[in-house]
């Protein structure tokens, strides 16, 4: 589709505004080291959006296309239209803020790196780089693309899990105020050539104001699977949110593609409650609300693993770690530091 030169130019100063508003508020106005692209260079670097160079798609219209700039693969993220869960909002200050905080957050080895962008368009395009391995959730289903991949491990899962938890941990930490990402999902998590995990997208994402402990919010981000019964029912959200997403996520990598099997609707409960059996193989012992039931493992997980007795004892120090992150209360629920400490322990068990 042809922009004229107006088109751009309007595009340009109502996006830069935004990014400059954005900068002031979440980075004290200090600039940033990413570069801008024009529209014609990210058409050309993706052959005008070939269909075939789509790493991934989402339900939100949003495309990633493998791209090539300066003979460096790149992954570029454009909305391709349609009816888009803000809708009625702008969704430029959306991306803009994924922008600004994918910028901020790049120094981290487990963010998907933003190398620049193009504010000629509405929305603006993001430049990331290149994610090899696809999404999380593409891998976890067996598919990325036209490409076929082998299955997991246990061990990938569960450093996958833990170099998450660090990205997720200095969010929260690491900045003068917290960040809370608001959308953590196995699609906005990519993997690298080496299966390295790269947390993405923050245009949810929202900075919790000084002598604040959380934010009333007015608009949900749309992984309702994932919210926090709090966060679902008030629109009150603080780190613990994320803390609620991860455990979902940590469900999602033991039980693999059949994860909604267990994921019940906000209600923190429901992980396939049933007498346990003792020629159930392939589960682990799940308890929730003082009841005692099985959660199945991805079949592929125990394949051709070396020591089952020691994979069996992590898988279940996950579900547990999962179900405390998943708690009602949101006081009891750890830290997002603590969650990483503990899955660094449970990397480190062998029998």
């Amino acid at each position: 589709m042809s922009m004229d030169r107006k088109e751009k130019e309007r595009a340009f100063f109502e996006n830069g505004s935004m990014v400059l508003e954005k900068l002031i508020a979440f980075c004290n106005g200090k600039s940033i080291p990413i570069r801008s692209f024009s529209y014609e260079e990210l058409k050309q670097a993706t052959n005008n959006y070939d269909a075939r160079l789509v790493i991934v798609q989402d339900e939100l219209y949003w495309k990633w296309y493998k791209g090539s700039l300066d003979g460096r693969l790149v992954s570029i993220r454009k909305f391709e239209g349609g009816v888009h869960i803000t809708e009625g909002r702008d969704l430029s200050n959306y991306v803009i803020n994924d922008l600004v905080i994918s910028a901020k957050m790049s120094a981290h080895k487990n963010v998907l790196k933003l190398i620049g962008c193009c504010l000629e368009t509405r929305p603006p395009i993001l430049v990331h780089e290149f994610a090899a391995n696809g999404s999380l959730a593409n891998r976890i289903q067996g598919t990325h693309g036209s490409q076929q991949h082998q299955p997991l491990t246990w061990a990938s899962r569960l450093k996958i899990a833990r170099e998450i938890a660090h990205a997720i941990s200095y969010l929260h930490t690491a900045f003068s105020r917290p960040i809370i990402h608001r959308d953590i999902n196995m699609r906005n998590i990519f993997l690298d050539q080496h299966d390295v995990a790269k947390l993405s997208n923050f245009e949810f994402s929202i900075l919790v104001p000084e002598g604040e402990t959380h934010v009333q919010v007015d608009f949900l981000s749309w992984s309702v699977r994932y919210m926090s019964p709090e966060y679902f029912a008030t629109g009150k959200v603080t780190e613990k949110a994320d803390v609620y997403s991860f455990g979902v996520l940590l469900l999602e990598l033991v039980k693999g593609k059949n994860s909604n099997d267990f994921t019940q609707l906000n209600n923190g409960e429901g992980v396939d409650f049933s007498k346990p059996k003792k020629e159930c193989v392939g589960s682990v012992v799940c308890m929730q609300n003082g009841a005692q039931g099985r959660c199945i493992v991805d079949p592929t997980i125990l394949a051709g693993e070396g020591r089952v007795s020691t994979t069996e004892q992590q898988l279940q120090a996950v579900v547990d770690l999962a179900f405390t992150c998943r708690k009602r209360d949101s006081q009891i629920r750890p830290t997002m530091v603590d969650v990483t400490k503990e899955l660094m322990r449970i990397e480190k068990l062998v029998l």
